[in-house]
């Protein structure tokens, strides 16, 4: 990983411990705020209301997108491109999707052939900015308009990398909620393996905020952080696994990931460890809400929690963000609450269809907006 992603990340993961010093992650009682019990209430708690935008311009005509996605194999942008291909519809854009195949050469090739459509604006789905800077320059010199989507550590625009707006869930919430579930769920004994991808800006940012809230922890301990490629999980994942069971036996309570995907391939070799489906280690993803995390949380298949991002929401928002710097307005400003899935509120909010999407009528606000009411 280089130095200005373990720099950045680092300041970061210490902004979110001051924070916790007033969220207690012990279970010691208040400190001056929410215990822990009560901020894993706020962030399981069903149908949160809409707070995203409810004026802007209206629809700007004959525009045509491109979703550039990093890997159309990661239920995170998978989600956001159902989304944006749906928005497109309603809003009548013309929309084309294609798939960077999880590798860096695949990202460029992709990007190279949406610069080369022209677009009037290309949405990155978990194309890191930095990694893809230099065509992400191109593409903006070229009047293209770009937004992204977990493209960098921070939702919001970034001059630095010529996006109009990056949008996410506060990757510090998204880490807090998903630690302290642990923290918690654990009776502040967790013992924890991080599993993360130094590939992505966002992902170093993640984990390290993970893991200093389980520093602050008093009775948990960190045991190992594992930098894997999401890319490659289906092949490193099953021996990974078996080879840290191996290593840390039952001191391995919790294992936190920065995506679903992480888990997509552990299960076999939990089961052959002769763990139960419902044991330990417990499985907790700060992203995405893969309809695959879905269907293993609310069987209770290993893994008890994802940090879901409302994906298809996110398609919408991008579209309406793109909409927004077409009619030289500027970004919403928008980022969606966190939200912790578990097995306890998984009937929530679209959970029956196996994907976190809020019940807040955001489909409705953006439609009205875009047709000037």
């Amino acid at each position: 990983m280089t130095a200005i992603y373990r720099r950045t990340a680092t300041f970061l993961a210490l902004g979110l411990v001051g924070q916790m010093m007033t969220v207690p992650v012990a279970l010691a009682g208040e400190s001056g705020g929410k215990t822990a019990q009560q901020y894993m209430v706020d962030v399981t708690e069903p149908n949160p209301p809409w707070t995203g935008p409810t004026t802007g311009p209206a629809a700007q005509k004959g525009k045509s997108i491109v979703y550039v996605s990093a890997d159309q194999r990661n239920g995170g942008a998978l989600g956001v491109a159902d989304g944006v291909q749906e928005a497109a519809s309603a809003i009548g854009w013309t929309v084309r999707v294609l798939d960077g195949q999880g590798t860096v050469s695949g990202r460029s090739t992709a990007l190279q052939q949406a610069i080369a459509l022209k677009p009037d604006g290309i949405v990155l789905g978990t194309v890191d900015a930095k990694e893809q800077a230099e065509l992400i320059r191109q593409a903006a010199d070229a009047g293209i308009k770009i937004v992204g989507w977990h493209s960098v550590t921070k939702p919001g625009p970034s001059a630095e990398y010529k996006l109009f707006n990056n949008i996410a869930t506060d990757p510090l919430d998204v880490a807090k909620a998903a630690a302290t579930f642990a923290v918690t769920d654990s009776d502040g004994k967790a013992g924890v393996v991080i599993f993360t991808d130094s590939t992505y800006a966002i992902a170093i940012a993640k984990s390290d905020a993970m893991a200093a809230v389980i520093k602050a922890c008093g009775g948990c301990k960190v045991l190992s952080v594992e930098d894997t490629p999401l890319a490659e999980a289906s092949t490193r994942m099953p021996q990974l696994t078996t080879s840290l069971l191996q290593r840390f036996g039952n001191q391995w309570t919790y294992a936190l990931s920065i995506n679903d995907l992480t888990f997509d391939f552990m299960s076999a070799s939990l089961s052959s460890a002769g763990i139960a489906q419902d044991g330990y280690p417990r499985n907790v993803s700060a992203g995405d809400g893969s309809e695959a995390a879905f269907q293993r949380i609310r069987t209770k298949f290993y893994q008890s929690g994802t940090v879901a991002e409302p994906l298809h929401l996110h398609g919408w928002q991008a579209v309406d963000e793109l909409n927004r710097a077409f009619a030289g307005q500027p970004a919403s400003g928008f980022s969606a609450q966190v939200h912790l899935v578990i097995p306890k509120n998984i009937g929530s909010d679209g959970g029956p269809k196996n994907i976190y999407d809020p019940e807040n009528g955001y489909r409705a606000v953006y439609t009205r907006i875009w047709k000037g009411r």
